[in-house]
């Protein structure tokens, strides 16, 4: 159930851009099956139990208290968890945090933050207090259906309070994090909030610069001096990921998957994923069964 949770895309769910989940019963077998990646912008805090979670080689040993954001396109590689496992959890995407967050200082930290965390935080029992509150209102919320527009509204309020929550949280307990961006830090972020939209069908660094009215020279410098990655780098490992989730997914051909992605030909994106990989896309499938 965990991972089905954590893997479905936002926008499969039948909501407007956002999920709030609060887990108190989990049934399921111990380990899950991995690795998969997780393309949402999620938030989980522990309540009970606990929760092994390993992205690359970075493991997280989670239990309550616990505050974990899941930066964007991830990819798990080892996820376990206790039988009395409770949680509440947050899933949502940059065109909602666009859309709903009344300052633009606001959306910068959210967006910075959903990209380049992935620590715990051990929170004290009065900010874990806090923030269960703002989950609950948030999940009751969800599937108000009386007035709606006056839900909408509370929706809004409560997902501000929520980044509000966020931002207090990480300077209070990692200070070292500076939420106060230069014009280097925010044209990264907006390249990456760009990314996180368009990587699907966007394959080239002029197509963000161009967004971004620079060039694309001086978007891959102010990448590689924020990130110590190049923006072609990020465009690279989004499609390379987001591939290696479809090639698990039998219902997709390998066809299919060049047409998701907007290849040419489903032999120009085996070229790609050979180059980046080592393995043609049904060699990495055969691997996987």
């Amino acid at each position: 159930m965990i991972r089905e949770i954590l893997n479905t895309e936002i926008k499969s769910i039948e909501n407007d851009g956002i999920d709030v989940l609060l887990l108190s019963e989990y049934k399921v077998k111990n380990v899950l099956e991995v690795p998969f990646s997780i393309s949402n912008f999620s938030v989980l805090l522990i309540k009970n139990g606990k929760m092994n979670i390993r992205f690359h080689d970075e493991t997280n040993i989670l239990k309550r208290r616990d505050l974990f954001l899941i930066p964007y396109n991830s990819v798990c590689t080892k996820l376990e968890v206790t039988p009395n496992i409770q949680l509440y959890l947050i899933r949502t995407n940059f065109d909602f945090a666009h859309n709903n967050c009344y300052e633009k200082e606001l959306l910068d930290a959210f967006s910075f933050l959903m990209l380049k965390s992935d620590q715990k935080i051990s929170l004290q029992e009065n900010d874990f207090k806090v923030l269960s509150v703002i989950y609950k209102l948030m999940s009751a919320l969800q599937y108000g259906n009386e007035r709606p527009d006056i839900i909408i509204k509370l929706r809004r309020i409560c997902f501000n309070l929520f980044i509000y929550e966020l931002k207090f949280i990480h300077s209070k307990y990692k200070p070292e994090l500076d939420l106060d961006f230069s014009r280097r830090e925010s044209i990264v972020i907006q390249f990456l909030t760009l990314l996180s939209i368009h990587f699907r069908t966007q394959h080239h660094v002029q197509f963000y610069a161009g967004a971004l009215f620079i060039t694309p020279g001086h978007l891959n410098k102010m990448v590689k001096e924020s990130t110590g990655k190049t923006a072609k780098s990020f465009i690279i490992e989004a499609l390379v990921n987001v591939s290696k989730n479809l090639l698990t997914d039998s219902s997709y051909t390998v066809a299919n998957i060049a047409d998701e992605l907007q290849f040419s030909s489903p032999e120009n994106f085996g070229v790609f994923f050979k180059r980046h990989t080592g393995m043609l896309p049904t060699e990495f499938r055969s691997n996987k069964k």
